[in-house]
């Protein structure tokens, strides 16, 4: 089940952050702001009360950037990053959002074939951007139908 983050799912997500980002983790502060900020949207994939995966977005303008997507290393390749996904574009699309946009390393092959997959196309590249040196791929996907005329 997907539902919208609480206070109470903090220590899942800084423990999953901490697991996954290492150095680039954010912080508890970090994400506690990122459930209440304007324009933020944060869920969570849970299974009972264990939270398996979280995914955080947030708006401006007619614009989309998912600021994190993550699933447990345990849980991995079963679909469960994809559900996350369908869950935040529909939210975008449905909130009027034109378009998607995030940064991946281009270190991490697995989730570039992942947002590939998903109809998204890289659009820029921000050189050494992530604390280990690697690179991050700026990537778009269109949300809205464009109006045949």
């Amino acid at each position: 089940m997907i539902r919208r983050a609480a206070a109470t799912d903090v220590p899942s997500l800084l423990a999953l952050e901490n697991e996954l980002f290492g150095p680039d983790a954010w912080s508890e502060a970090s994400l506690r702001d990122e459930l209440d900020g304007p324009g933020r949207r944060a869920v969570v994939l849970v299974s009972g009360v264990e939270v398996l995966g979280y995914a955080v977005t947030m708006r401006a303008g007619d614009v989309v950037d998912l600021q994190r997507i993550a699933v447990r290393p345990d849980r991995q390749r079963q679909g469960l990053a994809a559900l996350l996904l369908v869950d935040v574009l529909a939210a975008a699309r449905s909130n009027g959002a034109e378009r998607m946009l995030l940064e991946v390393s281009a270190a991490n092959a697995a989730a570039v074939a992942f947002y590939d997959r998903q109809g998204f196309t890289r659009i820029d590249v921000r050189r050494r951007y992530y604390r280990d040196g690697s690179d991050a791929l700026v990537l778009a996907r269109p949300l809205l139908e464009v109006a045949s005329s």
